[in-house]
């Protein structure tokens, strides 16, 4: 499944999930359908979110769910992820692309439109963009939390790559981030947080998938 087709993209972090592990966080996320997964669990050593990956490999490829790892080329390389997002201060789109070849998936976090053009002709995927309105999941600089619709809409316009928009996204609001153009929606908290991850994931879905 290639990010034109993703509408529904999981963001790890056990920190925010209710005392449950990843894993099974994961693993409710694919029973209800979840298109892609992205490992972060930033709080982790490099060992504990290499040994994570490992299990998170297994799982996703079994149910031909991508995975995508967080930052880290060298670990999406160790566990044989199916790509990887960097940021603006991590490895260059370019790199990240030359390290792990032609048939990686490389994301790119962007939320100005210069960046994203940028992004773009590096050779990114896709893009992530936000916070879209306003996070405590993710470290954020201030001028970049809560840019609305409106922001991912310029971001949409600017580049022919599909884009997703991500920060305080949940079922009651993703509604206009796929009206502004996205391709999906990132989330960490409304499924990771939810009392259900499952049937958190299957409203997301609905939701997106009925704009």
């Amino acid at each position: 499944m290639t990010p034109s087709n993703w509408r529904t993209y999981l963001v790890t972090q056990e920190s925010l999930s209710a005392g449950r592990s990843t894993r099974a966080v994961v693993e409710a996320a694919i029973d209800g359908g979840i298109d892609v997964v992205q490992l972060r669990d930033k709080d982790r050593s490099a060992r504990e979110r290499y040994e994570l990956g490992r299990e998170l490999r297994e799982l996703t490829a079994a149910a031909g769910v991508p995975l995508i790892v967080n930052d880290r080329v060298d670990l999406a390389r160790a566990i044989d992820a199916d790509g990887v997002h960097v940021g603006q201060s991590d490895l260059p789109v370019s790199v990240a692309r030359e390290l792990l070849g032609p048939d990686a998936i490389v994301g790119c976090s962007a939320w100005r439109v210069e960046e994203a053009e940028a992004a773009e002709r590096a050779g990114a995927d896709y893009l992530g963009t936000g916070a879209v309105y306003g996070t405590s999941s993710k470290d954020v600089e201030p001028e970049k939390d809560g840019i609305g619709p409106e922001g991912v809409a310029a971001v949409v316009d600017a580049v022919d790559v599909p884009v997703f928009g991500i920060g305080g996204i949940t079922r009651e609001n993703a509604a206009p981030v796929i009206e502004a153009g996205a391709t999906g929606v990132a989330v960490i908290s409304e499924i990771t947080a939810a009392e259900d991850p499952t049937a958190a994931t299957e409203h997301l879905a609905e939701v997106v998938g009925n704009v």
